[in-house]
């Protein structure tokens, strides 16, 4: 195993992750929020449909179940998450979204365990998730780095859980549809879905996307249907491979950091004592939720610790974002990792 090129390919990945937040930031200053993330998966869809094209995978679905993931992955994980993750972060800095963000891997188990009764929630999982809300807590008080502007926290929150309930119900499924056709069909039906969205918003009928299609706000989509969302897929992919899912869960770690920095860089977003104190409050919470994981991985590298094979369950990425599906059949190609009771994400 290349360690150097592995190094290489994780922060090639954190910083398309990570940078989506300012990316997103950048667009929302001519499109309004719901219109723009439509537009986004307009180009996700559109990149993913090449590639199925070129690579003549099979992308009609056949069965039930693949109606069903392509129904949770477009309508849920794609439409109502981003709708709400880009309301929020129209009132709130990229690094606080991000932030927020990185509570999805949190509170996945405990909805896992209310809709899959056989997920099992260890103790230090629920002192986890109790952890990583005061972090949101300390995020949203008055006076703080939001200066009191706790709808946004309350919409991102909304999407992060949406995000956790949609990978839950992924995991019941058994379909048959190679990742890739997965992944475009969901983009599609998602942009469809905030496409209707903007539609019935009231705030977003005046504006024209002729007039809003700035040099900048051109170059914010193409970034993040491009890069954040093509370009993360294959880096995803090809260090699941090398790795194996639970060093590459340590991701999660990483992007808010990434998009803390670039948005201080790039965008003059400020860093707080409370925006610092709530991220590490949250990673307090992410440690405790995925201790195991880190004993698996971080153990071995100080001489303690089990070994582990690689692993390849089945997976699929949405923009970034990384939601768990099994299938009966053949895999058609590789998966992400975890289940989704231990799931993980990156915007």
């Amino acid at each position: 195993m290349n360690v150097n090129r592995d190094i290489l390919l994780f922060v090639a990945l954190a910083i398309a992750w990570g940078t989506a937040f300012s990316a997103i930031e950048i667009g929302l200053e001519a499109l309004p929020p719901i219109l723009f993330a439509a537009l986004r998966f307009d180009v996700a869809a559109a990149v993913f449909a090449a590639a199925i094209a070129v690579r003549r995978i099979e992308w009609r679905p056949k069965t039930s179940a693949d109606w069903i993931a392509i129904a949770v992955g477009g309508g849920l994980l794609v439409g109502a998450h981003f709708a709400l993750l880009f309301l929020g972060q129209s009132y709130v800095s990229s690094a606080i979204a991000a932030i927020v963000m990185s509570l999805i891997p949190i509170v996945t188990p405990p909805l896992a365990l209310a809709v899959l009764p056989r997920t099992r929630v260890r103790a230090p999982a629920v002192v986890g998730l109790l952890v990583g809300l005061a972090g949101i807590v300390v995020l949203a008080v008055p006076g703080g780095s939001l200066d009191g502007h706790a709808i946004g926290i309350a919409l991102l929150l909304a999407s992060a859980l949406v995000f956790a309930i949609g990978s839950v119900l992924l995991e019941r499924t058994r379909g048959t549809l190679p990742i890739v056709s997965l992944q475009a069909w969901a983009m599609a039906v998602g942009a469809g879905v905030l496409h209707a969205l903007s539609f019935v918003h009231p705030g977003e009928h005046a504006t024209s996307i002729s007039t809003a299609l700035t040099p900048a706000t051109f170059g914010a989509l193409a970034y993040l249907g491009i890069v954040s969302t093509a370009g993360g897929f294959f880096l995803y992919f090809v260090l699941l491979e090398r790795v194996g899912a639970t060093e590459l869960s340590l991701i999660n770690y990483v992007t808010p950091v990434v998009a803390v920095l670039v948005g201080w860089a790039l965008l003059g977003e400020s860093i707080t004592l409370t925006t610092i104190a709530g991220f590490a409050l949250i990673v307090a919470g992410f440690s405790l939720c995925k201790i195991e994981t880190l004993w698996r991985t971080l153990g071995p590298m100080v001489g303690r610790g089990p070994t582990r094979p690689l692993e390849k369950p089945n997976g699929v990425v949405v923009a970034g974002n990384v939601y768990q599906v099994r299938a009966n059949t053949r895999e058609d190609a590789p998966g992400t990792g975890e289940p989704a009771a231990r799931g993980q994400c990156a915007d």
